[in-house]
Formats: structure tokens, C-alpha cells, sequence
């Protein structure tokens, strides 16, 4: 596994860095130049290992040589860099964040005083890039050769290494190894992340409670399981639904291969319930809360969707273009769009029910037809 730590200045990625190496014995991953020194802050655990690399390049093929080991970086800022490590089954963007007065007060402590307007435009030049904020700017009163313009030349190297957990200030030969991507900051890599910590905790020991709680190493966070697989594709099925009360979604699943999917709303043939197809769920009968005149609800549930269409093939390619429903009562409403959504074409009744109207209704405009049959005494 290995992770790369990002985040705006003061949000304690230097922090979260020396709690995977101290507490879960991770290796820690740096960038630098040839002619940059290497040196530890007094916050990385001692007996925390380091490794020197030349590039991005040269830490991709090292981590992949030994992707069975853990691994942190704080040194992949760039769009670059993270699309090219994004494809890798054992790499993990953790984006680290927090208020932002609480990380102008971090930064104080550990770089020393600076304004909380130059601090803003610091934050703004990592986020969004340096077109974001401008020495010169009206708004943030900074000045050419001001200690904001000195922090602000740093800033790229202060955040590579994380706060500073390198304790270097990288020259620009090892800046230029960021791609034109970079220009949009932070703001860019935020499609990647994978988890984010919001560090607004004011004590490491509190901090540490809550990074314990999320179990970085789990090989869940790279590869889910089954369950949690399953569940995400009931999410994603849920984004196809209609209806407009509730956006829900299902999987049916059998020796752990998907059977059928299925999410609410009106079943084929009829208007989306989202376009008014289901006058319940759109008021049209009243105001109907959870629950409430779910005889009128022409919408399938996701549930229901999934167990239909895991049939579906049997019933809608039949000779003659579908199967033929027979029973000796009119079907009901709940029943009727059912049967539209498994594709029967044809239904035969012998008994009358207290809804036929609304299912005929129903069934003529799916395109099913739909008779009654008198049977001889």
C-alpha cells in the first residue's frame, strides 16, 4: 500500500505522515533533488524509515517492486503525478483538511508569525493555483519582498514536504518536476481522493484516536469486499430512479454474481414518475407522506425491480413475442406493474376487482392487452 498524503498548508499531513510510520510501521517516501539534504523534523518518529527518490517516475517503479509493503508520501502535488499512481491497485489519495483558522494557528507555531491575510493568500496560490492570489492584491494588502512573498516562494516546498516534514526548503530544480498541471493546485487532485480526514482535533492524542478509528491499512480502502461492492452498485442503480419521493436501489446476487439490478419508479411503458406517471408520489391525489395511499403508488420498488427482471428473459421472449397472463381475477394495481415491467404481453381475466378500471387504464398504455373471459357455468 501506499499513500499519499495532500492537503492545504496546516492541515497536519505531516502529522498523519509520523502516526502511519510510528504507530502502523509505514516506510515513508520523499522526493528530492540531487542536490537537496534530506533532514527529519523532531516530530517524525526517529526510528521512522525514509527512502530518497530522484522522481515521481522513480517512486512509482519502487513502490510497485514492493507494493506488498506500506508506504506514505507527501511529495505527489501535482495532476501529473497522481493520474499516473491512480491506476495502481495499491495506491491511496487521503486528502488531509481543516478550519482554516485552526491551520493559520498550526502554521504560526511551526513557521513562525505571519498575517492571517497572507496566510489566505497562501492557502488560495496551493488550492487553486497561483493565478488565485497575487502579491500585489488589494484585497490581502501583500507587498513585493514582504514575508508573505518569501513564504509564498517556499510554499510549493513547505507543502511537498508535507508542513515541512522534511525540514527542507526544496530548490526550484526540484519544483520544475511538476507538470503544467500544477497551475490549478489543489483544487485539481480532489477527483482522486479516496478518503478525507478533517483534522480540526487541537491535541495529537485526539488526533491519533480518530486516524485509529479509520483503519487506513484495511485492504478494504483498496479493494472492497463483497458486501461493500454490492452496496455501492445498489448506490450507483439507485442514480437511475424516478420516482420522486425516495431514489433507491438493488442488486440481486447469487454465488457472488449479479443476477439483476433494479431501482423505483414506473415500470416500462409509462410515463417516468419523475414526469408525473405516478399522480401518488407527485400529490396530484393529496399530499401523501411515507407510507400513505400506497394503493395508488404506480411505482415499482427497486426490490421489486431486481426479482422482475431476473425473470424478465423467460417471460418477454416467449414465441409470439411474450408471454400471456392468466387468473381468474383482474390483477390489481401493485400486480398490474408488475406484470408490465416483466414484459407479458397479453392478460386474461375471469373475475371482476374493485380497480379494474385503473388497471385496464394502466395496461392499455403500456401496451398490453388485456380481456376477460366469461367461462360457461
Amino acid at each position: 500500500m501506499l499513500i499519499a498524503l495532500i492537503g492545504p498548508p496546516g492541515a497536519g499531513k505531516a502529522s498523519v505522515a509520523s502516526y502511519l510510520g510510528t504507530h502502523l510501521g509505514f516506510h515513508l517516501l520523499a522526493l528530492t533533488s540531487a542536490t537537496t539534504p534530506i533532514r527529519p523534523l523532531s516530530n517524525l518518529n526517529a526510528s521512522t524509515d525514509m527512502t530518497a527518490l530522484s522522481s515521481s517516475k522513480e517512486m512509482l517503479d519502487y513502490a510497485t517492486d514492493r507494493w506488498n509493503q506500506c508506504f506514505v508520501t507527501l511529495d505527489l502535488d501535482t495532476l501529473a503525478d497522481i493520474e499516473a499512481f491512480i491506476k495502481r491497485p495499491f495506491f491511496l489519495c487521503v486528502e488531509v483538511g481543516g478550519p482554516l483558522l485552526t491551520r493559520w494557528n498550526r502554521w504560526k507555531e511551526k513557521h513562525g508569525e505571519i498575517r492571517l491575510e497572507e496566510f489566505v493568500a497562501l492557502d488560495d496560490r496551493v488550492s487553486f493555483g497561483p493565478g488565485s492570489s497575487t502579491p500585489t492584491s488589494p484585497a490581502t494588502g501583500i507587498k513585493p519582498g514582504s514575508s508573505a512573498m518569501a513564504s509564498s516562494k517556499s510554499s510549493s516546498s513547505l507543502l511537498t514536504g508535507g508542513d515541512g516534514i522534511l525540514g527542507t526548503t526544496l530548490s526550484h530544480t526540484h519544483t520544475e518536476h511538476t507538470s503544467a498541471s500544477s497551475s490549478l493546485g489543489l483544487s485539481a487532485l480532489r477527483r482522486y481522493v479516496h478518503l478525507s480526514i478533517m483534522n480540526d482535533h487541537l491535541t495529537l492524542p485526539a488526533l491519533h484516536s480518530h486516524l485509529s478509528s479509520l483503519h487506513l491499512p484495511s485492504e478494504e480502502r483498496l479493494r472492497p469486499g463483497w458486501d461493500t461492492y454490492f452496496l455501492r452498485l445498489c448506490n450507483l442503480a439507485s442514480l437511475r430512479s424516478n420516482c420522486m419521493k425516495r431514489r433507491v436501489g438493488a442488486v440481486l446476487v447469487s454465488s457472488n454474481r449479479i443476477l439483476a439490478t433494479g431501482y423505483n419508479g414506473t415500470p416500462s411503458g409509462l410515463a417516468n414518475c419523475n414526469q408525473g406517471g405516478c399522480p401518488r408520489c407527485n400529490n396530484t391525489l393529496g399530499n401523501s407522506g411515507c407510507g400513505q395511499n400506497l394503493e395508488e403508488c404506480l411505482c415499482l420498488h427497486a426490490e421489486e425491480n431486481a426479482l422482475l427482471e431476473a425473470g424478465r428473459a423467460k417471460l418477454a421472449g416467449g414465441v409470439g413475442g411474450g408471454a400471456t397472463m392468466y387468473c381468474n381475477t383482474c390483477p390489481c394495481l401493485r400486480c398490474a406493474v408488475k406484470i408490465i415491467q416483466t414484459g407479458i404481453k397479453k392478460v386474461v381475466y375471469q373475475l371482476e376487482y374493485s380497480m379494474d378500471e385503473k388497471t385496464k387504464g394502466l395496461m392499455r398504455e403500456a401496451g398490453v392487452e388485456i380481456r376477460q373471459i366469461h367461462l360457461d357455468p
